[in-house]
């Protein structure tokens, strides 16, 4: 096994070359299979992994990580020029080169979707032609012309969704009397009182402290063009009934405003003096706000509005940062509205690892270490649920210390077990804080405990992604996943902790037992969608223990083959979070794909016809380079809402599924 810290300079002077050009042996030996497809089958998958494996390793960076572009819709380039243009930043070079990008991304019908392929969203239509407008393009244009057409034809801006009004808002083109009241005073409230910002998952307590903020100074800047286009004259929408608890928001809402015209004057003062310090001690190294677009870009307009100049420190590393998240190519400039290296990376370990490529390769040792350095070791949000719990987790990005992620930490250990099992530290702490963060139901969310308050959705102003954080099948499957291959190794798990893991990882294996849809899939949080949530439960579920022949598991490959497209993939539209009718259903992509096959696989189908179409797929559809084109997004943010296409799916998750299946399956630990 490498030595995790040891002989870094030989590692970091060993630079990544194509498995091939280090002759390397090959991966596999043509073998009759046992479903009598016979050696030419099996060479073919050989092949695709050869080349597949050799794709991933040339794209790992000197200092061992890989980084995928995390791709998104153009509303972030949009409101990155709002932001700007709010700041008095903005430049017409800038401006141009976002446009080509927003440009490029419009649809033949004038619309924007917020993934690929899908239908036209009022919000990023309108939002995508304001940015357009900036950048000069006239409303006559037929391109626009079309744009407005379509906002006009749903509600116009009178129809948009909350966060939309607030960026109008911001430049005189909304009313502030017209959106809901966000009390700084919220940031006050004790973590045990409904509605304090810890009853919010991560991502929207950033953005909601920060909005506190703005919302109390409701600042108005010149936009510089009119949108009167963009309107319909429709009247607000009729409330909610007042036995609902969205009916008794809304009329919470109107004493908030009142309150808010004549706020207790202290009171007031001591709320954005906290919310302040709040947003000013969550700024990230990197200069962002939770390594995410949302609550970056809503933090330093706050800050701005409390005083500080675009030349103050925060600010400055806050712009600064936006660059790092900046991609600039002949496709125009855009903004990545996250980045994902350490997540890029253990994913791709555990191919390599499956792909048969050695735990001394200089490879993975320089990827090993690299996430090793990467461990958090401060408290962050998550301490005020589980106040005596030791740090140890990880993150999904470069730099974002306050907020580890259960769902990275699980992945990470799980890819150091197969590569440095002599590194005990980060491991066992990793399982500790894994163990420390399950909820009282047996499962796990992201970043947080229990955070299961569904009385944050109702409010009147959230009527755009997902607010908590309840535990979910792929993040629990992981965990479970990860706790199977970490008991297996008795040598590392002994005693004490020992026994909390097998605990902990039988309440998981209820927990996902009793989450299995009637039809038995699972639902996916964090990936499109039930395909994503299936392939990562039955693995754990196996790996854990559960056998083959469990009718959870025998249900589950019924349902993928029952789902499976003519041409041997797997396909999941993102419309299924809206509609189950799409469940299952949509173009067949290469991490789908593979994600089905890795629960076939586990599930001991890899002589079945299913499991050797979905092969026959990948190899078929594979470029000559080694990769797979996959265009349509298979990643999410936040369901019904906000989607990802994350470019290195495309290569990590065929190699796990190539290898597992020439080798034959073997286990992740």
């Amino acid at each position: 096994m490498t030595t995790i810290g040891s002989d870094r300079d030989r590692l970091e002077a060993d630079a990544p070359a194509p498995r091939a050009s280090r002759g390397a042996p090959p991966l596999g030996t043509p073998e009759a299979r046992p479903d009598g497809t016979g050696p030419e089958a099996a060479t073919e998958a050989e092949v695709a992994l050869q080349r597949a494996t050799d794709a991933l390793l040339a794209c790992q960076t000197p200092g061992g990580w890989w980084r995928g572009e995390l791709e998104t819709n153009v509303t972030m380039d949009a409101e990155d020029l709002f932001l700007r243009q709010f700041l008095g930043v903005r430049t017409e070079e800038e401006t141009a080169a976002s446009a080509v990008w927003i440009r490029a991304n419009q649809r033949e019908d004038g619309t924007w979707a917020n993934f690929y392929g899908g239908p036209g969203n009022l919000s990023t239509t309108l939002e995508a032609y304001v940015a357009l407008r900036l950048a000069g393009d006239a409303p006559d244009e037929p391109h626009m012309q079309r744009a407005a057409a379509f906002v006009r034809e749903h509600g116009g801006l009178e129809r948009a969704r909350v966060f939309t009004k607030m960026w109008m808002a911001l430049f005189g083109k909304w009313s502030w009397d017209d959106l809901p009241v966000l009390p700084p005073e919220l940031v006050l409230l004790p973590p045990w009182v409904p509605l304090n910002i810890y009853d919010f998952g991560c991502w929207a307590r950033q953005t909601v402290v920060a909005l506190t903020v703005v919302g109390t100074y409701r600042p108005v800047r010149d936009l510089g063009v009119d949108i009167d286009e963009l309107r319909t004259g429709l009247p607000p929408l009729p409330p909610h009934p007042l036995g609902t608890w969205a009916g008794i928001l809304e009329r919470a809402d109107k004493v908030a405003r009142r309150y808010a015209r004549r706020p207790v004057g202290f009171l007031r003062s001591l709320a954005l003096r906290e919310a302040e310090r709040w947003i000013v001690e969550r700024q990230e190294s990197d200069g962002s706000w939770g390594g995410i677009q949302p609550p970056w870009v809503y933090s330093m307009i706050a800050l701005h509005l409390r005083g500080y100049a675009f030349t103050h420190p925060v600010l400055q590393v806050g712009m600064a940062g936006l660059e790092g998240f900046t991609i600039r190519d002949e496709k125009g400039r855009r903004l990545e509205a996250c980045q994902s290296p350490v997540w890029d990376t253990v994913l791709a370990l555990v191919a390599l690892r499956d792909a048969g490529v050695a735990d001394d390769d200089p490879a993975v040792g320089r990827a090993a270490w690299w996430v090793v350095d990467e461990e958090i070791s401060i408290p962050g949000d998550w301490a005020v649920r589980r106040p005596h719990l030791a740090p140890g987790g990880w993150a999904f990005e470069f730099g974002n210390d306050h907020y580890p992620d259960v769902d990275d930490t699980a992945e990470v250990v799980l890819a150091l077990l197969r590569c440095a099992a002599d590194d005990r530290g980060s491991i066992d702490r990793g399982v500790d804080w894994v163990l420390g963060m399950q909820c009282s139901d047996g499962g796990w969310g992201a970043f947080d405990v229990d955070n299961t308050r569904t009385l944050c959705r109702e409010l009147p102003f959230c009527d755009f992604g997902e607010l908590i954080d309840p535990p979910s099948a792929d993040v629990t499957a992981h965990v479970v996943e990860m706790l199977a291959a970490y008991l297996a190794t008795a040598r590392r798990a002994a005693g004490a902790r020992r026994e909390a893991a097998r605990r902990a990882m039988e309440r998981g294996v209820a927990w996902l037992l009793a989450a299995q849809e009637d039809d038995g899939s699972w639902f996916g949080r964090w990936g499109a969608n039930y395909v994503y949530g299936t392939g990562a439960a039955v693995p754990a579920l196996v790996a854990a223990g559960v056998t083959p022949g469990h009718p959870a598991v025998r249900r589950a490959v019924e349902w993928l083959e029952s789902h499976q497209q003519p041409d041997g993939g797997w396909g999941e539209d993102l419309r299924s979070y809206d509609d189950r009718a799409w469940a299952g259903r949509g173009a067949s992509t290469a991490s789908q794909t593979a994600w089905a096959l890795l629960a076939l696989l586990a599930a001991g189908a890899d002589e079945r016809e299913s499991t050797a179409r979905g092969v026959a797929y990948l190899c078929a559809t594979q470029q000559p380079d080694g990769t797979w084109d996959e265009p349509w997004f298979t990643g999410t943010g936040f369901p019904g809402d906000f989607y990802i296409n994350y470019h290195l799916y495309r290569q990590v998750f065929p190699v796990t599924a190539l290898g597992r299946y020439v080798h034959g399956g073997g286990p992740r630990g």
